[in-house]
């Protein structure tokens, strides 16, 4: 044993990770069993996958959604009669996107789960770069736009039930940050998987009380990490700066986007039945389910006549 290494709380194995909130060490094999535990009990708490379902994985190739799909795919016995399929959103995104498209073919050609790519220039006609020429600053949002309609194209041809994505803690605690900062009640307290009617394929978020620094090592624990370069837009992100903010915070004052995220819980049970949310209407272009006359996808092919 090397000298002022600590070790597990739980066992005599030299630890891997401090967990702060619950002052405790884990060695590897406790961290990954502790990760597995806590992504099976949301699962099941939340009733996030059932018997029968066909789930697709929003697999981009880095290391949250590679994660998940090695997680899910483990866990995996525990269900009846459910089926993995992962789907890749090629945007277009030059010196990027090569990489984390062969990560993604990679990684399901290990496990053997089938795998669907679906590219922006296919679905609206350019890829990312060209759509973004003279607006860059606006990435991250008309990227989220396109994404999650690519997302849904994808997943609806898969034939899938529930779409799972790999948004971890930070990624959510972020998000609240951010709809606090903009005012924006109706996205803070709305909920994907909830009161579809059957009009969108309900979204799942398996990760969502896995840090991103736990994703990390259980990557590295698993001989699954590997080198990416990051998307060049992000320097134009809000939640770039929200991230570093945050991670500050989190630094400073262990749980904090814990309870980012319990606060968010509040809000919704709160607000349900005392908030009015625009109800879900069709599209009058292309008939998805959206909150007013045209979806995002529709607006924003207005907004740059195309």
């Amino acid at each position: 044993m090397q000298p002022n290494v600590p070790i597990c709380s739980l066992c005599t194995e030299p630890a891997v990770i401090y967990q702060r909130h619950e002052d405790r060490h884990l060695c590897g094999t406790h961290f990954t069993a502790d990760v597995k535990r806590r992504v099976a009990d949301i699962i099941t708490i939340q009733k996030m996958i059932v018997p029968h379902d066909r789930v697709a994985v929003a697999l981009s190739g880095g290391k949250d959604s590679t994660a998940l799909l090695l997680l899910l795919n483990n866990l995996l016995p525990q269900w009846h009669d459910v089926r993995l399929v992962a789907i890749t959103i090629d945007e277009g995104i030059g010196g990027y996107r090569e990489d984390t498209i062969k990560s993604a073919e990679q990684v399901t050609g290990r496990l053997g789960i089938e795998h669907h790519c679906i590219s922006f220039s296919d679905l609206f006609g350019d890829s990312l770069d060209t759509i973004l020429q003279g607006r860059e600053t606006q990435a991250c949002s008309i990227c989220g736009i396109l994404r999650k309609k690519a997302l849904v194209v994808g997943a609806g041809q898969a034939g899938a039930t529930k779409l799972a994505t790999g948004h971890n803690l930070d990624d959510e605690a972020q998000s609240v940050l951010m709809n606090v900062f903009r005012g924006d009640l109706s996205r803070l307290i709305r909920n994907s998987s909830i009161g579809s009617s059957g009009k969108f394929i309900p979204r799942i978020k398996p990760f969502s009380l896995i840090s991103e620094k736990e994703i990390a090592l259980y990557l590295m624990l698993n001989d699954a990490w590997c080198e990416l370069p990051e998307c060049p837009y992000t320097r134009y992100a809000l939640r770039r700066e929200v991230r570093s903010m945050l991670s500050g915070f989190e630094y400073k004052h262990p749980g904090t986007m814990l309870h980012l995220i319990e606060s968010k819980e509040k809000i919704e049970r709160c607000g349900k039945g005392s908030v009015n949310l625009e109800p879900l209407r069709s599209c009058r272009e292309c008939g998805d389910p959206c909150s007013g006359d045209l979806c995002q996808v529709c607006l924003l092919r207005q907004s740059s006549g195309h």
